[in-house]
């Protein structure tokens, strides 16, 4: 038997030591960071690849504030490639691929595909590709037959007014409000569409300055993948609808299986950067890194809705594991990915301060208005569920979408869950609480004077503290409000 001699340590068993600061104010800290190598974030933060975390509406806000979302992959190889579409599609200076319709489709099936996809307009072509006119919800509003075909209530082409391709941001804002149009159709010398530049696009880029964007000015998002022959489609399907970086999704990643996917992914599509995980120890981060990984999340049972350490018995307190990881992860020039156990802003500080150049957050997301997972009422209060990726109802979601049919009831009793299924407080809309997060990092790092991530690794030193100075850290003698 090998007992290792240090002891593990997680967020509660450490405070960061105070030192003397030069900042006079939080808003003097600058949070950016990389997620990979030449992947910028303006904030240092992921949201989870859960089911009931992150798909197209979450990564679109997390991409705004300045993070990135990562899209679950407990759903089918289109499914999630439309996921992806939606958050490309949401903000971006052209759109390349606008969404088209023919002139002879009814009225009804042009208004049910709109709502499908949430767009406002559809752009008329013909056969060859042809611009031939535009078709937006104003268009639908109280149309008496929709029956009718498309280009009965089409703006036609002589009507529009349209730009050649390779149109300037500064003119084709000019053209829109000279105008007094929200849309503005792009075509090539032969008449044909090749993009669509929109006022609510322009607007988007000055609403956020610090979104994590892709150099032709669409949102940034990234795709959970598995490690079996199907999900090399998987990826296949997402990197063509967009996506921006892909995670080998797997509790345990120090395992060859996992290695294997990380080598054949960076063989298959050398260009995309791919974060591997998840692993607890320095070995962990230097294997997969060995295998091509680009970055490594960090955590084996620290999750609030995982159960890996009860049941298996396996597992690293999160915050040495952490430190072990991000040390290896520095010599060998890649960042890590602190994944899980995350509480409060002050957790999130201290990840960061051991060495994480970016946090994975599930729990926290969970019970915003941007997360899938279904809403309760229970006494009064408002809930979300949520639950771990390896629970019970998790494993036999993965099981029907791998089958495409309904796991018989014997399986059930086969599964033996790492996770639970569990509900959270309902917190409104994600940009408050990461505006919380945020600026409680923003605090935590001017008390040990560090302006940027990078500087805190540096600066900070870590106390470790009893029971009493856990209790100590809370509120206390008081009676809360």
């Amino acid at each position: 038997m090998r007992i290792r001699k240090e002891i593990g340590l997680t967020f509660d068993d450490v405070l960061l030591v105070p030192k003397r600061s030069t900042l006079r104010s939080r808003s003097a800290v600058n949070t950016s960071t990389f997620l990979v190598r030449n992947f910028p974030l303006s904030i240092p933060i992921v949201s989870a690849n859960m089911d009931t975390v992150t798909e197209a509406r979450m990564a679109i806000s997390l991409a705004q504030i300045g993070g990135i979302g990562i899209i679950h992959r407990f759903m089918s190889i289109d499914k999630q490639a439309e996921e992806v579409t939606k958050v490309k599609r949401a903000e971006s200076y052209v759109v390349e691929k606008p969404a088209t319709i023919d002139p002879k489709t009814t009225l009804q099936e042009a208004s049910e595909r709109m709502q499908a996809e949430e767009i406002g307009g559809l752009v008329v072509v013909g056969t060859q590709g042809e611009l031939i006119g535009m078709l937006t919800a104003r268009d639908l509003l109280l149309a008496p037959d929709m029956q009718a075909a498309v280009e009965e209530v089409m703006t036609p082409r002589n009507r529009l007014v349209a730009a050649q391709e390779g149109e300037t941001l500064d003119r084709a804002r000019l053209a829109l409000h000279s105008h007094r149009i929200e849309k503005l159709p792009l075509v090539n010398r032969e008449g044909r569409l090749v993009g669509l530049i929109t006022a609510q696009d322009i607007v988007k880029l000055q609403q956020h300055p610090q979104a994590t964007k892709d150099n032709k000015g669409r949102l940034r998002v990234g795709v959970a993948i598995g490690v079996r022959s199907t999900d090399i489609e998987r990826a296949k399907a997402c990197i063509e609808a967009g996506a921006d970086v892909m995670v080998v999704d797997v509790a345990h990643g120090h395992a060859d299986y996992v290695i294997e996917m990380v080598q054949r992914l960076k063989r298959e599509f050398p260009m995309l950067p791919v974060i591997a995980g998840n692993v607890a120890t320095a070995e962990g981060v230097q294997d997969l890194v060995a295998a091509g990984a680009d970055s490594v999340k960090i955590g084996v049972g620290a999750g609030s809705t995982c159960t890996t350490r009860m049941v298996t018995g396996a597992g690293v307190p999160q915050l040495t594991a952490i430190a072990d990881c991000a040390q290896a992860g520095r010599e060998l020039d890649v960042p890590v990915i602190a994944d899980g156990g995350i509480q409060t802003s002050g957790d999130l500080t201290k990840a960061l301060a051991a060495g994480a150049s970016s946090v994975m957050l599930g729990s926290q997301l969970a019970g915003t208005d941007e997360s899938p997972g279904a809403t309760v009422v229970r006494n009064g209060r408002k809930l979300k569920i949520i639950r771990g990726m390896a629970s019970l109802t998790a494993n036999i979601t993965r099981k029907e979408i791998e089958r495409l049919g309904e796991v018989e009831s014997d399986e059930w009793e086969k599964v033996v869950p790492e996770g639970v299924e569990a509900m959270v407080d309902y917190k409104g809309g994600v940009t408050e609480v990461l505006y919380q997060l945020i600026g409680g990092l923003r605090s935590g790092m001017s008390y040990i004077g560090a302006a940027t991530i990078s500087e805190m690794w540096g600066k900070a030193e870590f106390i470790q503290v009893t029971p009493a100075g856990v209790q100590e850290s809370k509120p206390h003698d008081v009676s809360l409000i």
